[in-house]
């Protein structure tokens, strides 16, 4: 199916190929439909994909100019922008690209001692004690920011009683089989991959830590949305559209499944990517795309989380400018035109509330004092 169209005039795009990074990954959907059905070419752009293995390898091309906007982690765009591990440099998040999506699994020889949960994971760590290892994909990112969340809801300080590794996403169950971790967070397939393997056992999908939480983000750097905000504009416009196309039909679905399972996009048995987009749990429920508008917002309350949780576990020393650095990262007025154009839904308010897995509900409302109200936090010396 190709969809076509034009774009002209003093809207036009500034540049109209785009090189966009992503990620092997379920959620990489919406770019690659994109490219696939020409909501791109409806829009006078057309998207050139490049397909990155690890989150820091994607954040340096975005950053050295080699990706003109990627699907990123969203907390990995919240710590380029404070400066967290690597240069500060500010961007753009011009859209959500999909909600929930990720998984927390635990090795099988965990699960065999009976562990279905982070009680019964701390009831372990009590009885058995060791340093016990457990991966994420970036430091700042979506996965690290669940799994420290599930650990210390169950009162497990990942600071002090845990190990805490950098791993790519595809190497998760490998990684798992090999008995170098004794659990991970990270995005579909590979948390499904581990199970199906039989190498470790599901134990919580990150919508039970924050059910609907943002997922990956599109991300670009601050300065080229400033040159080019016709292209920017016409991008998140194909996305929406792609967005609303996959939410549309389990046939759609089926349609994406088929085409991520391709080498040049996720490299992964059609099979397994049918169940992330398909799944038939209501405790892991799929991967929500767009969600009449709502899923692709950039909430700015979403922003400000990923900062009280950096500021939580100390890779912030203190409080930031919570709704300025939001208001300056979050593009909305940008989504807000690109929504306009692709007749989609914008809510009417910047902020959300969402209660999480501890019954903290989350709002925005105090975001210094919800990050400082946690027992378990870094300290500050």
């Amino acid at each position: 199916m190709a969809v076509h169209g034009n774009s002209a005039g003093s809207d036009r795009p500034e540049k109209d190929t785009l090189r966009i990074g992503f990620m092997p990954l379920a959620d990489c959907a919406p770019l690659v439909m994109a490219s696939i059905l020409g909501f791109d070419e409806k829009y006078g752009i057309k998207l050139v994909l490049d397909r990155q293995q690890s989150w820091s390898g994607m954040r340096d091309r975005l950053t050295n100019g080699e990706l003109d906007a990627a699907q990123a982690l969203y907390g990995l765009l919240y710590g380029l922008q404070m400066g967290i591990g690597s240069p500060a440099r500010e961007v753009a998040l011009l859209m959500n690209l999909n909600q929930n999506g990720q998984s927390i699994v635990l090795s099988r020889a965990v699960a065999a001692a009976g562990v279905k949960d982070g009680a019964g994971l701390a009831a372990l760590m009590r009885e058995q004690p060791r340093r016990y290892t457990f991966g994420h994909t970036f430091p700042t990112g979506n996965h690290a920011m669940w799994l420290c969340y599930w650990l210390a809801a169950a009162g497990i300080d990942p600071l002090a009683q845990t190990r805490l590794v950098t791993v790519p996403p595809n190497q998760m169950a490998a990684n798992l089989e090999a008995g170098h971790m004794d659990g991970f967070c990270a995005g579909e397939p590979w948390s499904r991959r581990a199970v199906m393997e039989a190498s470790g056992a599901l134990v919580a999908s990150s919508s039970q830590v924050w059910p609907n939480h943002p997922g990956k983000a599109l991300g670009a750097r601050a300065d080229f949305v400033a040159r080019h905000p016709n292209s920017c504009r016409a991008l998140v416009a194909a996305l929406l559209e792609t967005a609303r196309w996959l939410d549309a039909s389990t046939t759609n679905r089926e349609a994406a499944a088929e085409v991520l399972a391709s080498p040049a996009y996720v490299h992964a048995d059609v099979d397994l990517l049918r169940a992330c987009l398909l799944p038939r749990r209501a405790d892991y429920p799929a991967l929500r795309f767009f969600g009449d508008g709502e899923a692709t917002f950039p909430w700015l309350s979403d922003g400000m989380w990923f900062l009280t949780q950096q500021r939580r576990w100390g890779l912030l020393r203190e409080d930031p400018d919570y709704l300025g650095v939001a208001q300056a990262v979050n593009r909305v007025a940008l989504y807000r035109e690109a929504a306009e154009l692709a007749g989609v839904a914008v809510p009417a308010a910047v902020m959300r509330s969402s209660r999480l897995m501890d019954g903290r509900v989350w709002d925005g409302s105090d975001p210094a004092g919800y990050a400082a109200s946690f027992d378990i936090r870094q300290r500050d010396a």
